[in-house]
């Protein structure tokens, strides 16, 4: 049987305080630190999903900012 981050939180980490959920934390981004793990890619081409989730948050933003009008 596997278990999820999902139900590790839910079942394990919910329980504990909130301070030791954040020396839990820190003690995971520590571990990944030393591990030096390269999870972030770096290049400079993007993907087909960067460029759909940069357009639909541009077109959200515009909508905010420029709401709609009655006649100009």
């Amino acid at each position: 049987m596997t278990t999820t981050a999902q139900e590790i939180y839910t079942h394990i980490l919910r329980t504990l305080s909130p301070t030791e959920r954040l020396r839990l934390a820190n003690l995971i981004l520590n571990d990944l630190v030393d591990q030096n793990l390269s999870v972030i890619d770096q290049s400079d081409s993007w993907s087909e999903q960067d460029v759909i989730d940069v357009t639909n948050f541009s077109l959200q933003y515009a909508v905010t900012i420029f709401p709609e009008s009655e006649d100009m």
